[in-house]
């Protein structure tokens, strides 16, 4: 697909390039994009500026209202900050003191109207910090988190805010609402009741500090973890203890060595997960374990300058104290209200009927790696930092798999433009043109218009698919602007990775996972691009988190139908297409591991969900760095799963999903597992109606990709699929599907 390019001369250089060096003695994390917290809704009015100064006050003059960071300093958002909460206060004050009766526009439609400045300044602040932060954008945010905190907590919990929103609510049957109306006025409601506004007077302030101290907490959570990522990479003295890696990846490591100030040395970044990308390639078992024990033992006290246990400690037992004071038995209870599984016991009964299966499959694949191991000389049984190494082995052995012949194909432009976006072309009828004249935070950021099929333009969207210093792990998709109808905006939506960069000069190859993460970055992105709402807090990716990850999840699945993958991955050198041989290949390899790759996903969940179910007084008692390690060993211990040998895909002490924001994914990390039910579900679906056709792109625009949080989300479904989701279908991609004999069962998707 052709892409085409504007271009200006003018364009103002980007801000906030920080480099490795400079930040050695303070690289921050966040866990994902700034967020504005659940119990807030995110504001806009054309008047809400009016007393407010300095960039962020007004609108954007560029396309799209999108940031001019040509225009942007790091001292503009702690006055823009101040301001923007000092412009809501007012405007909440002004619904308050209004003296005509309380309706559904002067009270509703003000308060979901209020706050543009603020949502402004928190948007760009979040990605920054997320992406490409700084010294000082740390210490604005270890500052103002509480602020804010404290902030939304004085709106959720106004009294004569409340019972406006509470008088509008009662007349709801007699106002004849459209629906998104109604739910809007539905869902304000509900949100000022679980943010405790029918709550005694005391139990208000103690939720006010609560929220005030978890934004203080999981703000230096972060930040401790990206501390610890970063200022322990595996660093070696020679080439030859590297060995196993390309040249390619010898030099990356010698040039990262030089920028952290180590020349002459090699270094090599972690990752955010347990498990790290490089670490299957090397040949040196010792620097294998190494490299994963750094890995591993993040933040959990093995350094002691790196120590996250008790920010865990104080963090689960805050969350379980609110829960009491709301009548919940305990977190995970208070906080999945409105989710398809709206109870901890109804994920756990989703979850705990896949373990014993998965567990066979565990043992099963551990023998053949021990088989594998003897087979080749060694003395050994297998131990986390060789199971990715030998499962390689057997899959180059059984399956002719290797991943260093499929990485030829895969050039990162090559897979977004010629993959990516063929997908969103063939499916939905989009268009997209490369802009270089829109300032971005950092260089490597690359902006696209993208147009609808009508030709209007859809959307805004920014790629930033490299790793650095500056930024946190992992992979996201975020907005500056959010659409909505009530302000005429179109969204500016953004997808973040983490992609090792090439050295200079050479070629820019892609990890295969690394290519489904585009593809499911971009499915969120078409989540938040079709939305249709006229109120931003119920646009997009408005949705609880055990719905918001089946869309980017359902697009993955043309990462490897033939008729995308053969669009996008074509040979660096030859330009030959791959064939369809190799992909059965891949397809037969990765099925084989999905011991390890689908346990680690599952124990991060099960984890998730034993630290958020304890009581108030459970958590409370958990008081010692000692006695956090204690509960995760005995919580995974308790799981029925091979930990020893396949450990979670984040600990404890580095889960940044759950422990990094106020509420983030805690409670809900097994909406990845849940969602990838409904995902599989849907791919059958699509695939015997036609597979990459407009008719199934029309149908999952309109059932489900448009809809933001304007519905009940069992209702959207079954809307789109014409009944309800059946597990059979992720068990049998998995390889978990059990026959009759009880044998644990591979079928091909």
């Amino acid at each position: 697909m052709t892409i085409k390019t504007r271009t200006s001369r003018s364009l103002a250089p980007a801000l906030f390039t920080v480099s490795a060096f400079a930040l050695v003695a303070g690289w921050t994390a966040h866990a994902r994009a700034e967020q504005i917290p659940s119990n807030a809704t995110t504001h806009v009015d054309k008047t809400s500026t009016q007393n407010g100064s300095g960039y962020f006050a007004a609108e954007s003059a560029l396309p799209f209202k999108a940031p001019d960071f040509s225009k942007i300093t790091e001292d503009d958002f702690m006055p823009a900050f101040e301001q923007g909460m000092a412009v809501q206060k007012a405007e909440i004050q002004a619904i308050v003191d209004n003296p005509d009766a309380a309706t559904f526009e002067n009270t509703i439609v003000a308060y979901e109207s209020s706050g543009r400045m603020l949502s402004r300044v928190s948007r760009v602040f979040g990605q920054l910090t997320s992406a490409n932060t700084t010294e000082r954008l740390d210490e604005i945010n270890r500052e103002i988190s509480p602020k804010r905190s404290a902030h939304y907590s004085s709106i959720t919990l106004n009294p004569g805010l409340f019972a406006r929103v509470k008088a509008v609510y009662e007349q709801r049957e007699t106002l004849s609402l459209d629906p998104e109306s109604a739910k809007l006025l539905e869902k304000t409601y509900e949100d000022m009741v679980k943010a405790g506004a029918e709550l005694s007077a005391e139990e208000r302030e103690r939720v006010k500090t609560i929220n005030t101290e978890l934004s203080t907490l999981t703000t230096e959570f972060s930040q401790m973890v990206r501390n610890a990522t970063n200022a322990q990479p595996l660093l070696v003295d020679t080439a030859e203890e590297l060995a196993g890696l390309s040249q390619t990846q010898i030099d990356a490591a010698a040039a990262l060595a030089t920028e952290m100030g180590m020349e002459g040395k090699y270094a090599i970044a972690l990752q955010n997960t347990t498990q790290q990308p490089l670490l299957p390639e090397l040949e040196n078992r010792a620097v294998r374990e190494t490299f994963f024990k750094l890995s591993y033992q993040r933040a959990d006290g093995t350094d002691p300058e790196y120590d996250t246990r008790m920010l865990v400690a104080k963090i689960a037992a805050l969350r379980a104290e609110k829960a009491s004071l709301f009548g919940k038995p305990n977190w995970a209870s208070y906080i999945m209200q409105g989710n398809m599984a709206d109870t901890p016991e109804l994920a756990l009964e989703f979850m705990e009927q896949m373990v014993p299966a998965l567990a066979q499959t565990q043992r099963r694949e551990a023998a053949v790696l021990n088989e594998a191991i003897a087979e080749s000389g060694e003395d050994f049984t297998v131990q986390p930092w060789d199971w990715y190494r030998y499962a390689n082995k057997v899959r180059e052995e059984r399956y002719n798999f290797s991943e260093a012949e499929v990485t030829e194909y895969l050039e990162l432009e090559r897979v977004l433009e010629d993959g990516v976006f063929y997908m969103a072309n063939q499916m939905y009828g989009l268009t997209f043109e490369r802009r270089d004249d829109i300032p971005t935070y950092h260089p490597d950021v690359w902006v696209y218009t993208i147009f609808d099929a009508d030709g209007s333009e859809l959307a805004l969207f920014y790629f930033d698919p490299f790793q650095r210093p500056s930024k946190r792990g992992g992979a996201w998709m975020s907005s500056f602007v959010p659409q909505n109808y009530l302000n005429d905006e179109k969204p500016v939506i953004l997808n973040t990775l983490n992609v090792p960069k090439a050295a200079e000069g050479e070629t820019q190859f892609i990890s295969w996972d690394w290519v489904q993460t585009a593809f499911h970055e971009f499915g969120h992105g078409l989540h938040g691009m079709f939305a249709e709402q006229k109120y931003p807090s119920l646009s997009g990716t408005a949705t609880p988190r055990d719905f918001v990850e089946y869309p980017a999840q359902v697009h993955e699945m043309w990462q490897k139908q033939p008729a995308v993958l053969q669009n996008y991955a074509k040979h660096y050198e030859t330009g030959e297409t791959m064939p369809l041989e190799l992909l059965d290949r891949i397809e037969a390899a990765f099925q084989f591991n999905q011991g390890y790759d689908f346990g680690e996903v599952m124990e991060a969940a099960l984890l998730d969900m034993k630290w958020h179910s304890l009581s108030a007084e459970e958590a409370a008692a958990i008081d010692t760095p000692e006695k956090v390690t204690a509960f995760e060993t005995q919580a995974l211990s308790e799981l029925g799963l091979e930990v020893e040998n396949v450990p979670p895909r984040y600990r404890s002490t580095y889960f940044n999903h759950i422990f990094s924001s106020p509420t983030g994914y805690s409670s809900g990390y097994y909406s990845y597992l849940w969602t990838q039910m409904l995902d599989h579900d849907s791919r059958n679906y699509i695939l015997e109606n036609g597979g990459l056709t407009r008719a199934n792109g029309k149908r999952l625009r309109e059932k489900v990709l448009s809809r933001g949080g304007t519905m009940d989300y069992d209702v959207v479904y079954r809307s789109y699929a014409e009944r309800d989701p059946d597990v059979k279908y992720m068990l049998a991609s998995l390889g978990l599907l059990k026959s009759e004999e009880g044998e644990a069962s591979a079928s091909a998707e």
